[in-house]
């Protein structure tokens, strides 16, 4: 199938001379591209406009999962008829093996798969195999070590009626896929046998394979696509008929393994023998180094490993013996998702100014953590080549790439070669905030001033600081000194869904000014706040360079009155660059306005609702114990004292979170569903 983009817009603005400059760089070879696009400029249908135009499979990387889930969804709607797949770490929980020498404590692998994501990361690798029209956004995980594709393509079961072939040879190629038999449970990665019926779930579908035999168990008669719940026929396979296949008909079922880690049982007697001679190596040289316990740990450890991979195929920690099933040698780069992409292929590397230092540097944390693992006798060397990508390595893997961002960073312009495509105007009319630099003197009189003014507005404040402390002192002399203000601070030590909470009670209007630091730079959609106030903006640094202010002033570009004030001694090189930088787009998009009669509009965005809100149709479900329950998550809660709380209720509570925290996984919710994983640790905890 070829991309087909559905939208009820048109491009507008700017955006059909950007898509217009993009689809032409990609066309002459161009191997990278950035585009320079303000925020609310819709750089996203910009994209989406790119894609069906070039037809490229296409990898969109960004810098987090929530973003990577508003990506997913918006190129879903955009592409409803394509394969749009949505690939990042498992999410329940993850804590990775590792070991602490000054206190010696080992700290074993340990995961909670949720089922959606992993269902939704097979079905990614399942559509890159088998279709060309696939877009998958993706987190950095798009990086990390996954398997060779070839070893996971080429283990594959097809079948297609009237197959000849016996139902045993099927039950065992499906256990070498990795699906468990599982006769009551019928769940994704499980098969299950009644009679001459086999039924099969694959990992990466939403639907179940029924396959019937003829009563000898020789012969495919019959394959049904199903409702796993229920069991009710949805669609059958057609027969294979002379000649070519008929659109939409189906002549065989090719069911893909159930983990992204496949090994070849041919290849054991190999893949053993060089793992037992690194074994040997290892336990010689932690022997001639007295290391005695490391010995025997290490010596223990592979020799479990391989008598479960033996055994069953799969031990957990397979993957730090990637390198000898793919067969290569040490030092070699892993086979990353980037791998299952063919060679011409598109990269969209979203707020590219965030995603590529974040790419650079996950190599370094992993080998640190796997380097004290193999000191110390808990992993074979071999567990360095389980790993991401370095960057150079990530580099040499790009197709052609396009960054997008407002504020693109010094490498993705040097890499474009000139090769920068801008997209300054907003649909809405919306232009750059309007920009003050005050000094410092009286800085703190005047911020009250300037606040007062637009909370009789009824309208919002942002105050950015340098340090955590400065934040919280501000926030405190504010609310003392100040009646008629309320004011909220945010730093890195508010828990990730205590900020999502203070953020919406300022666009309720509970509070009218929140004080935070680096956390006000970007994500933060809030069409409310009118004054950003930058205090100490003449401190060069990270907090204070030509890119985070640049991101900070946006956060007043959704209001039709933005305004920006410094407060400051000096003019620094940072902010001058950003002050021309914001003036220079303030004064295209005024331009833009004029010529083509434009009233600029404010942007309304829908509150989302308070995800600690306990649904009345849950409440009902609970019965006793449960409208209890309902009281307290009807609160903050943070404010339960969970020490009053009996054991039986712990517990109980303790259920009413899981199930929470895996809805709002489910739903890609992540911001809600890490609220809930870190309340079930804090109940642990006191257990």
């Amino acid at each position: 199938m070829s991309f087909r983009l559905i939208s009820g817009y048109k491009p507008t603005g700017d955006q059909p001379q950007a898509i217009e400059k993009l689809v032409a760089g990609i066309n002459a070879g161009a191997k990278h591209q950035v585009l320079l696009g303000v925020t609310g400029s819709g750089k996203t249908f910009t994209m989406a406009n790119l894609i069906d135009k070039v037809q490229k499979p296409t990898l969109v990387i960004a810098h987090n999962k929530t973003l990577a889930a508003q990506l997913y969804q918006e190129f879903k709607e955009f592409f409803p008829d394509n394969a749009v797949s949505y690939f990042v770490s498992y999410y329940d929980f993850y804590q990775p093996e590792a070991y602490i020498p000054q206190t010696d404590t080992y700290i074993e692998k340990e995961t909670e798969i949720n089922e959606e994501i992993d269902k939704l990361r097979l079905q990614t690798t399942t559509n890159l195999l088998t279709r060309k029209d696939t877009i998958v956004v993706a987190s950095v995980s798009a990086i990390y070590n996954l398997g060779s594709p070839v070893e996971y393509g080429r283990f594959i079961l097809e079948l297609s009626p009237e197959l000849n072939i016996d139902r045993k040879i099927v039950l065992e190629r499906l256990a070498d896929l990795q699906y468990d038999r599982s006769d009551f449970d019928f769940r994704r990665g499980t098969f299950r046998v009644s009679g001459d019926i086999v039924s099969v779930y694959p990992a990466y579908e939403d639907y179940g394979i029924r396959i019937e035999f003829n009563p000898e168990g020789t012969q495919v008669k019959q394959l049904i696509k199903i409702n796993p719940l229920t069991g009710e026929k949805i669609e059958v396979f057609d027969k294979p008929q002379p000649g070519p296949a008929a659109p939409g008909s189906y002549r065989s079922v090719v069911i893909y393994p159930a983990k992204h880690y496949m090994t070849d049982p041919q290849k054991y007697t190999d893949v053993f023998k060089l793992i037992r001679s690194d074994l040997d190596e290892q336990v010689k040289r932690f022997q001639s180094a007295g290391k005695i316990l490391e010995a025997q740990r290490i010596k223990s450890r592979v020799t479990y490993d391989l008598e479960m991979i033996a055994e069953v195929g799969y031990v957990n920690g397979i993957e730090n013996y990637s390198r000898y099933f793919d067969g290569r040698n040490p030092g070699d780069p892993p086979y990353s998702l980037l791998e299952y992409f063919p060679k011409d292929y598109l990269l969209i590397i979203d707020e590219s100014h965030m995603t590529v230092p974040q790419i650079r540097g996950m190599y370094n944390g992993d080998r640190s953590r796997k380097q004290t693992l193999i000191d110390y006798g808990f992993r074979l060397p071999a567990a360095l080549d389980n790993r991401p990508l370095r960057f150079d390595e990530f580099v040499r893997r790009m197709g052609q790439t396009v960054y997008t961002s407002a504020t693109p960073d010094e490498w993705e312009i040097s890499q474009s070669e000139g090769n920068i495509i801008e997209q300054l105007v907003r649909p809405t009319g919306l232009v750059d905030p309007e920009v003050e630099i005050k000094k410092t003197e009286g800085q703190i009189t005047d911020l009250i001033e300037e606040i007062k003014k637009r909370v009789e507005k009824k309208e919002r404040v942002l105050v950015t600081t340098l340090t955590k402390r400065m934040a919280e002192e501000l926030t405190d002399y504010l609310n003392e000194h100040e009646k008629t203000i309320k004011v909220a601070y945010l730093h890195s030590d508010v828990e990730n869904i205590e900020r999502t909470n203070i953020l919406r009670q300022l666009r309720l209007g509970e509070y009218d000014v929140v004080v935070g630091i680096n956390l006000l730079r970007e994500g933060l959609d809030l069409p409310e706040v009118s004054l950003v106030a930058i205090l100490d903006a003449d401190k060069e640094g990270f907090l204070r360079s030509r890119t985070s202010l640049i991101q900070t002033m946006g956060r007043a570009a959704r209001h039709i009155h933005g305004k920006v004030i410094m407060y400051a001694d000096n003019l620094t090189r940072s902010m001058d660059q950003a002050v021309k930088e914001n003036n220079r787009r303030r004064e295209y998009q005024l331009k833009w306005n004029k010529d083509h009669h434009i009233t600029p509009v404010g942007i309304s965005k829908p509150i989302r609702e308070n995800v600690l809100t306990e649904r009345k149709e849950d409440r009902d479900k609970r019965g006793a114990w449960g409208n209890r329950l309902a009281v307290m998550l009807d609160q903050e809660l943070g404010e339960i004292d969970i020490t009053q709380l009996t054991p039986d209720d712990k517990n109980k509570l303790k259920k009413v979170l899981e199930k929470r925290m895996k809805e709002s996984a489910k739903i890609l919710d992540f911001e809600g569903a890490a609220y809930y994983r870190d309340k079930i640790k804090s109940l642990d905890k006191e257990d």
